[in-house]
């Protein structure tokens, strides 16, 4: 290997990530080594001024970081859609999630609700906030710890009713995953990359983005659960 570029990013695109960085591996003869950590505690590294190459991020956690000087300006590129997908313990009842009316109602009737730290989480609670029922579901709203995915949760019996980005859900063991929310409510997270300016490779980190967004990449995120950008 030539040497090494580094990155870290949320929990989100980690299957992805690994995936896109093992082939980029075989093609250039680069190491890539990209940490997974939950977003919050990504984003905060980052903007403490730890040495990375390259952060992937939710895409307006990631703007923050340009802003405040820690991601190059210019360097961003969008990689993926990301939707959030709704998980039962297996072999519990499935719930109907071919509305908006029926996503609400199951969420009514379940008796713990399981969201993340990250951007689906915050909006999964504007939803409840905009239906009305935020006060009914205090007390059987949990949130995972930073890292922790939604779906182990559900798998543990910990939360009957999980929601989170499809790509931490498909590869669980334990669970059902019933499917999307309906259009109407859908919750979509574009996930980018951008270089840090204190990257110690940054020529290299622009080629390894250019990989990651383009087009051969798509089958990779389709099988991830998400949709190129």
């Amino acid at each position: 290997m030539a040497s090494r570029i580094t990155g870290i990013s949320s929990m989100a695109t980690r299957a992805l990530l690994a995936e896109l960085a093992r082939a980029y591996e075989a093609r250039s003869g680069w190491a890539v080594a990209i940490e997974s950590v939950g977003g919050v505690d990504a984003a905060k590294r980052v903007q403490d001024g730890e040495a990375f190459d390259v952060v992937v991020l939710a895409s307006d956690a990631l703007a923050k970081l340009v802003d405040t000087g820690r991601v190059m300006a210019g360097s961003v590129v969008d990689l993926v859609h990301s939707g959030v997908a709704v998980a039962v313990k297996a072999g519990a009842p499935r719930p109907d999630l071919s509305s908006e009316a029926s996503v609400k109602a199951a969420v009514l009737a379940a008796k713990s609700i399981g969201y993340s730290t990250g951007p689906s989480g915050t909006a999964l609670l504007k939803l409840f906030e905009r239906w009305g029922i935020a006060a009914q579901l205090q007390g059987r709203l949990v949130q995972a710890r930073a890292g922790v995915p939604v779906g182990a949760l559900v798998a543990s019996g910990v939360v009957e009713l999980g929601f989170q980005q499809r790509s931490e859900l498909i590869h669980l063991q334990g669970i059902t995953l019933v499917g999307d929310l309906p259009e109407a409510i859908r919750i979509d997270t574009i996930f980018s990359a951008g270089i840090c300016t204190a990257a110690t490779q940054s020529a290299a980190a622009r080629a390894l983005l250019a990989f990651m967004a383009s087009p051969e990449t798509a089958e990779a995120k389709r099988a991830q659960g998400m949709a190129p950008a």
